[in-house]
């Protein structure tokens, strides 16, 4: 009897236990389904943004390379304006919040419930950016070799400046410089040469003499 009872104890544990991980997938599969749903809702709001932003991005020059303009579909979706800027929904699904990054940590630009003060506000901020970088090409580059301005961002080549008049006077001045000294330390070459010659010409006249006194 005990151990027919043992038995039967051990198998309404299991049960007891299949049923508790039964539950659980059922209540994680809910709150999955739950995620999904919030994703879903929050790219369907950011698409109908995007919509609304269409003829700005369609505005946009082709030739600039500073914009996104793309919809992620991560845990958190979210509308890229470019690499530090982005549009994503707050925590209550229904407030789009436009927000940048910068080094001092995220700011929040604009909040709205509504499209058009954030589709405004994105409008504004691509606009001051096309002036930003309109005017940074725009700026003359100054060439380091000679201190010529050269205008326009596509100027690529710089043609060399001769040299002042100052330097190029320096170096005729200098060649002759060069040849006087070169000419000197010859002479004095020479000099040496009849000194050392004399000197030993007197030297061996005195071992003449006296080797002739003593014979």
């Amino acid at each position: 009897m005990s151990e027919t009872s043992e038995k039967v104890s051990s198998a309404g544990a299991m049960n007891r236990l299949s049923d508790a991980v039964r539950t659980a997938k059922i209540a994680a599969a809910d709150r999955g389904d739950v995620v999904v749903d919030m994703k879903e809702a929050d790219r369907a709001r950011l698409e109908l943004l995007a919509q609304d932003l269409q003829p700005v991005f369609d505005d946009v020059p082709s030739d600039d390379p500073q914009w996104d303009f793309a919809l992620s579909t991560g845990l958190q979706p979210r509308l890229w304006i470019d690499a530090t800027s982005h549009v994503m929904m707050a925590r209550d699904r229904r407030t789009y919040r436009f927000v940048r990054d910068t080094r001092l940590g995220r700011i929040v630009i604009v909040e709205s419930t509504e499209i058009k003060p954030v589709s405004d506000a994105v409008t504004a901020y691509i606009a001051e950016r096309i002036v930003e970088r309109e005017r940074l090409l725009e700026g003359d580059l100054i060439s380091l070799r000679g201190g010529v301005p050269v205008s326009g961002p596509q100027a690529t080549e710089v043609e060399e400046t001769p040299a002042p008049v100052s330097v190029q006077a320096a170096a005729l001045a200098e060649a002759p410089r060069r040849q006087s000294r070169w000419a000197g330390f010859v002479a004095g070459l020479v000099w040496f040469l009849i000194g050392a010659l004399v000197a030993g010409g007197l030297v061996l006249a005195l071992l003449q003499d006296r080797i002739g006194l003593v014979i």
